[in-house]
């Protein structure tokens, strides 16, 4: 059986292909399309797909949307109702793409792969964050929190889910309580994302990376904007926000009264942290306070959600938990989630964001509808596309770029592990790209955590973005406790995925200094069995210098999509000051 799951229309469309139950291809549409957060529809991504599986849109059983748009246009008509005439004109940039194309999503899902309209199905969006969370977990049951900017009407849900591998306990997914727009904690901090002058739905982790270089000294002001209660429910004063009424400013003029003017977008960040010679400077101090407002709004965030954990596992009693929607790519907050409330084991999909929604949707197809036993649990996440030693070497010499071939893979890591020990920065590429927002060693940069240096190198010449944002750490996955504050690290899945963020222990900090943002690293770890190639040339390092470490960074320019085909990783490696490019066996040097 083929269940196609599709995301699209609001922010990082994906298309995910299952049968019977496995993945077999997962993929989001910007990496094709190479328009970064894509939310058109993935007809390339849907084509992928069904390449991957050698069929075609006859072939499928089911194609499942990840949310219900007429529920969705109610709210949305309602929110206009209610705040007009200020919502006038985000009403009427609204109309024009529901009345063409959202409310028509099953004739488009028709036209695009063939199957009957009674094939198509439709799944709650909220529902579809929690299926793509609990059916790729290992649990046999597990307690839910799905939490996002917004679904349908849904900002959080809390609930239980259950189904054994074994088939003696039925698959249900029961969502028993719920926060409704315009009450969010992704719309919360969304709106300090754009006071502090990044791209909302894009810029959420710039904020958490500046977060680091600041205090909380303003979470007082913060929870004037948001009332909480001992469950952790919680609601927001609208008085401070516009988001439910305008589609150009997510904050109201009573808010900048209370936090000041916003940053400007794209202007220089530094504090007396990060440059000292600058101490004292009318922006230097600017800065700070913009920072200490990040780290405020990240608090505030991260006790909420313990505070609604607290409740939840009070209310089920389970010990594991399972998380998706946009929210949950906080890594900042997961760790203390894990650690700061009494749920043992943390399971979060990897793509939590709408991208995600596409796998929960056939997850929750095939094991809700149709009442399917459950085999799969995602031990990885390369569903991506992948391109043969042919495929790549035709690439090379239709160029007439001059490359390197190794017939013996390990001469190949050596080489590579030699150009990192002496400082060259490496653009990696392998295998099938990563399923989620993260590099996670199929499509990498990969450069020496030991030389502080190496941050600037990366950010600057390579990344061409702002100096405050982290790299991080790799780390080999038997290595990981010896360099990081985090019990029994190796036997947690957040980690392998680099969702947490964990302190780094003070002795160690000065042997990776390129790879440690404030005492703490984003980190991943990785065993050989995974992804042996890129354990391998971990390995070749530790061998040389006695750290177990890389520094490891996206494969893509700043604005731009991870990488996807040997093309982009060759333009990439041609734009920037990468050092050495690996694409699969052959290796391409610097003219």
């Amino acid at each position: 059986m083929y269940i196609l799951g599709v995301s699209c229309f609001y922010h990082d469309a994906a298309a995910a292909l299952i049968k019977d139950g496995e993945v077999i291809a997962a993929a989001q549409e910007e990496r094709f399309s190479r328009k970064k957060h894509d939310s058109g529809f993935p007809h390339l991504a849907i084509e992928f797909c069904l390449k991957e599986a050698g069929i075609t849109g006859d072939d499928l059983d089911y194609v499942v949307f990840y949310e219900k748009p007429l529920i969705k246009f109610v709210r949305i008509l309602q929110a206009a109702l209610a705040t007009f005439p200020q919502s006038w004109a985000n009403w009427r940039e609204a109309i024009p793409t529901w009345i063409n194309q959202k409310l028509w999503i099953k004739n488009i899902l028709f036209r695009d792969t063939g199957v009957s309209p009674d094939k198509v199905l439709f799944c709650d969006h909220h529902l579809a964050h929690a299926a793509s969370a609990f059916f790729a977990s290992p649990f046999n049951e597990a307690a839910v929190l799905t939490i996002d900017g917004v679904g349908e009407w849904t900002t959080t849900t809390l609930g239980t889910a259950k189904g054994s591998f074994d088939g003696s306990v039925p698959n249900e997914i029961n969502l028993f309580a719920e926060q409704r727009f315009p009450h969010s904690i992704g719309l919360l901090y969304s709106a300090f994302t754009a006071w502090l002058g990044f791209k909302v739905n894009n810029g959420e982790y710039k904020v958490m990376g500046m977060a680091p270089y600041g205090t909380p000294k303003y979470v007082d002001k913060v929870y004037k904007t948001i009332t909480v209660d001992d469950d952790g429910s919680f609601k927001l004063n609208m008085d401070y926000f516009a988001f439910h009424r305008s589609h150009k400013s997510s904050i109201s003029r009573k808010f900048i009264e209370l936090f000041g003017e916003p940053r400007v977008a794209e202007s220089e960040f530094f504090t007396e942290q990060t440059n000292p010679e600058k101490a004292g400077l009318p922006e230097t101090e600017k800065n700070q306070y913009y920072a200490d407002v990040a780290a405020s709004i990240q608090q505030v965030t991260e006790d909420i959600l313990i505070k609604i954990l607290h409740h939840l596992h009070a209310k089920t009693g389970m010990k594991n938990l399972v998380m998706a929607g946009g929210v949950a790519l906080n890594s900042k907050a997961n760790y203390r989630l894990l650690f700061e409330t009494p749920f043992e084991e943390l399971f979060i999909q990897p793509a939590a964001g709408d991208d995600g929604g596409a796998l929960g949707a056939a997850l929750w197809a095939y094991h809700m509808v149709m009442n399917q036993p459950r085999k799969y649990v995602m031990t990885h996440p390369y569903y991506g596309s992948e391109y043969s030693d042919d495929e790549i070497r035709a690439f090379l010499e239709s160029k007439g770029i001059q490359y390197e071939s190794f017939a013996d893979d390990n001469d190949l890591i050596e080489t590579v592990a030699d150009a990192i020990t002496q400082g060259k920065v490496i653009g990696w590429f392998q295998g099938r790209f990563e399923w989620g927002p993260r590099a996670l060693g199929n499509r990498s940069i990969l450069a020496d955590p030991t030389r502080e240096e190496m941050k600037e190198i990366v950010n600057a010449k390579i990344k061409f973005r702002e100096p405050f944002r982290p790299f991080a750490p790799v780390i080999m996955a038997e290595h990981a406790e010896e360099y990081f504050e985090f019990p029994e690290i190796a036997k947690h899945t957040g980690p392998r995925y680099m969702l947490m963020v964990a302190p780094i222990k003070p002795e160690m900090q000065a042997k990776i200094p390129a790879t440690a943002h404030g005492g703490t690293g984003r980190l991943q770890w990785v065993d050989r069995e995974t992804n042996q190639r890129y354990y391998d040339v971990i390995k070749a390092f530790y061998k040389r210098t006695g750290v177990p470490v890389l520094l490891n960074t996206s494969f893509n320019l700043r604005g731009e999509p991870i990488v996807t085909t040997p093309e982009n990783a060759y333009n990439t490696f041609s734009a920037s000051e990468i050092d050495l490019l690996v694409l699969g066996p052959y290796l391409v040097r610097k003219p």
